[in-house]
């Protein structure tokens, strides 16, 4: 319980990595209802993942967003009752579910692809090449701890 206390959540550098993710989370969101956009961050973690490999298995989508079965079933279908995705049996294995985009999907991509590009310039515009390249480096450091970890 000592230890636990010594911590100060705000000199946690995996603290400040949860408060970026939920802030930008959240300016992402702001920026697609600024412009008309009935679409998630997640919605959009998938879409642009099938605009490079349509037709994926739903499962190769949970596994890549890094979700469980569960949550990607209600996030496809969520994403189905917008005209995002269609989901369609594997020709060859009935029991795997392939995601497509439709053309609406393919639209929103379209949309919203310009504002990210946008948007992650701004959020990074106040660092150095140098600082964010020194950020990435260290976030990939303890990444690899975490992996080792995980063993």
């Amino acid at each position: 319980m000592d230890k636990m206390k010594a911590i100060d959540l705000n000199a946690h550098a995996l603290s400040w990595v949860g408060k970026i993710h939920y802030d930008f989370g959240f300016l992402v969101q702001k920026a697609f209802g600024e412009n008309g956009l009935d679409v998630s961050k997640e919605q959009w973690s998938v879409l642009k993942r099938l605009k490079v490999n349509d037709g994926q298995p739903q499962n190769d989508l949970a596994f890549i967003t890094h979700r469980d079965k569960t949550s990607m079933t209600r996030l496809i279908n969520s994403m189905e009752n917008k005209n995002l995705v269609v989901r369609k049996n594997d020709a060859h294995n009935i029991r795997i579910n392939r995601i497509f985009l439709t053309d609406h999907g393919k639209s929103v991509i379209e949309k919203v692809t310009p504002i990210m590009y946008d948007l992650i310039p701004a959020v990074q515009e106040s660092l150095s090449n140098e600082e964010i390249e020194n950020l990435i480096n260290t976030l990939k450091k303890i990444k690899t701890k975490i992996a080792e970890i995980a063993e």
